[in-house]
């Protein structure tokens, strides 16, 4: 399979990651923990990467190794299954497109974000298309932070995605099934994406419960392999 095949079919299409008429979009993939929101976040990055756009990828309380592992361990996984030739090419071309930001646990705000993403931009030296904030706290002041990464998505015309952890004892969720701790926060998010395990079957379901941007496709749904970590088309 050529570049130009793997962008075309790949399963993400059904979901469109980057949204609809060039309107940024703010996304959300929630699951319990060590279902594979890292590994979905980083299939939206790759996708992007692969279409000539720049992700800034944050990851929150994991380093920069870790991080960076999931893209070459994803990666290679996608250019095996599908046989993509000239892969190490491709690969070495797309990573330059990313750039890896780490933060502690308890040091990662908005303000600090912004401020030095601020100061990539007016350097010249990465101006990103794709935010990913991977392992946001968001049962903490959420709807401030939220907010505020609403606010900095629209001035810098970014898609962004975040990630976000449910469990299974809290019960509470909103009006269209956004589990705990997003529920008081969904109208703030265009797209939520739940991950949820299918009783008797080994794979993942990707279940689309929100979705105001338009770009999803009706009537389709994916998967997630737990073996490969890979999206599939259910």
């Amino acid at each position: 399979m050529i570049k130009e095949d793997l962008i075309k079919k790949n399963p993400l299409r059904i979901i469109n990651p980057e949204g609809a008429n060039g309107t940024p979009r703010l996304g959300l993939v929630m699951a319990r923990a060590g279902l594979g929101k890292t590994a979905i976040l980083v299939q939206i990055a790759l996708d992007s990467m692969l279409r000539g756009n720049k992700v800034l990828h944050v990851s929150i309380g994991q380093s920069l190794d870790k991080t960076r592992t999931w893209y070459d361990d994803i990666f290679k996984g996608i250019a095996t299954s599908v046989k993509l030739d000239k892969a190490s090419e491709i690969e070495d071309e797309i990573m330059h497109q990313r750039m890896i930001m780490t933060f502690n646990e308890n040091s990662f705000t908005v303000a600090k974000l912004k401020e030095r993403l601020l100061d990539l931009i007016d350097q010249d030296i990465f101006r990103p298309n794709c935010l990913l904030i991977d392992g946001f706290d968001c049962s903490k002041t959420p709807e401030e932070t939220l907010k505020e990464i609403r606010e900095l998505m629209e001035s810098l015309n970014l898609n962004v995605w975040f990630s976000a952890v449910c469990h299974r004892d809290d019960d509470r969720e909103s009006e269209s099934g956004v589990p705990a701790p997003c529920h008081t926060t969904d109208q703030l998010f265009d797209t939520i994406i739940l991950l949820q395990a299918k009783s008797g079957e080994k794979s993942i379901a990707l279940n689309i419960v929100k979705d105001v941007s338009g770009a999803s496709q009706g009537g389709k749904s994916l998967n997630l392999d737990p073996a490969t970590l890979m999206i599939i088309e259910a």
